[in-house]
């Protein structure tokens, strides 16, 4: 496996698959061709279908017409076969031949591929010797250690400033959107509501208090998001409320420290690496299980282990965070990241502390493995049919078509 830095993308909204990968893909290629004189872009299947609420042609546009004019084009039926996000970029010369075409997929959470090897257009190093949860438990038992001690027996030393900084990044876009009103763009004008369920939840008691709180912290995240804000990929920009929800709330109410915080960080990456490694992160390709559901799993190991779980205990918490996600369908309304998107979010938080809660009241013992939720995930993602994976065709998309 990789670095869990790709786990975590610092980068603008909506959509880690749709804006940041394609953006990141035209920043390569624009630096091949600082010469061309006109740039051609053919957007597929899933990143043609909902690009444009994706903002997929705005986020290549932006970065290749200050060197030359661009076409794209939508092909939002035609599926290429290693992935179903698929871009082709052709640049042309002063005399209108042309000097490259570049074929390459955005495969989730950012990265990409040309087909051959995940990600493989970054030449990232392989970080990790083992690719699998139970490997990487017994290597925790056998050493008495917990799995972000075996992320710091692998990683380079740097991974703890990345990581701070990851958690500021987070922390900021919690509060930047507990802070924003009015309504989201796009043709649903969606009213953001984290500042008024922040309100009303510090009107409770306690004990409902605590879920109201965690609900507005997902919201502020995921409206940011919605609205292009900077976020942090955990594991995707789709699913990113989940995980800053969860730790800041824990660390406002339980006041851990931030090196503890980073540590769970540490633990949630390793979670979604193995997810990304073994199956996928793409909405695209798995549904929102890749998405929401991973990043539901990523937070409820995070939690798991802040609250002193054991190994054993912080993999079968992540296991339920999956296990009960699988088969949720990527059907956003319009193409945007925001219905049901954002509600998801809110709700997979809540669940993640549920299932460190129920995972700590057990010895960690349990029948289905992480490692066979993920193999299951993967199956159940390939066997759904295209209209319920982030092509806006099927599921809630269907019904408001009228809206778009």
């Amino acid at each position: 496996m990789k670095s869990i830095k790709g786990i975590y993308k610092i980068g603008k909204g909506p959509s880690s698959s749709h804006t940041m990968g394609p953006q990141k893909a035209a920043k390569i290629f624009r630096d091949r061709h600082l010469d061309a004189k006109k740039f051609e872009v053919t957007l597929y299947g899933s990143l043609a279908a909902t690009g444009k609420g994706h903002m997929t042609d705005v986020a290549i546009i932006e970065v290749l017409e200050p060197v030359a004019p661009v076409r794209i084009i939508w092909e939002p039926t035609l599926f290429l076969p290693f992935h179903p996000n698929g871009m082709k970029y052709v640049a042309y010369n002063a005399k209108g031949t042309k000097t490259e075409e570049w074929t390459v997929y955005s495969v989730g959470g950012g990265s990409l591929s040309e087909g051959k090897e995940e990600a493989d257009t970054s030449r990232q190093t392989e970080v990790y010797s083992l690719n699998c949860m139970q490997d990487i438990m017994q290597w925790c038992e056998n050493n008495g250690r917990n799995y972000w001690e075996y992320v710091a027996h692998c990683e380079e030393t740097d991974i703890w400033e990345y990581l701070t900084k990851v958690w500021n990044v987070m922390k900021a876009c919690v509060e930047r959107g507990l802070d924003t009103e009015g309504v989201l763009p796009g043709e649903l004008n969606l009213p953001r509501k984290a500042a008024t369920y922040y309100i009303k939840a510090k009107g409770y008691r306690p004990s409902l208090q605590s879920r109201g709180l965690v609900y507005a912290y997902a919201l502020a995240v995921s409206e940011m998001n919605a609205s292009g804000g900077t976020v942090v990929t955990a594991p995707t920009c789709g699913s990113c409320g989940v995980l800053p929800a969860v730790l800041y709330h824990l660390a406002k109410t339980h006041e851990f420290s931030e090196t503890k915080i980073v540590h769970a960080l540490a633990t949630a990456g390793l979670f979604g690496n193995v997810v990304k490694q073994n199956a996928s992160i793409s909405g695209a390709e798995v549904g929102c299980q890749g998405e929401v559901g991973v990043a539901c799993a990523m937070a409820s190991a995070a939690s798991c282990q802040l609250f002193g779980g054991s190994p054993a205990q912080i993999e079968y918490a992540a296991e339920m965070g999956l296990e009960h996600h699988l088969g949720m369908t990527c059907d956003p309304v319009c193409g945007l990241v925001q219905i049901p998107c954002i509600e998801r979010n809110a709700f997979a938080a809540t669940r993640a502390l549920d299932a460190n809660l129920y995972s700590t009241f057990s010895d960690g013992l349990h029948r289905v493995s992480f490692d066979r939720v993920v193999e299951v995930m993967k199956q159940t993602g390939h066997d759904l049919p295209s209209l319920y994976k982030e092509t806006s065709e099927g599921g809630l998309a269907k019904d408001y078509h009228t809206y778009c």
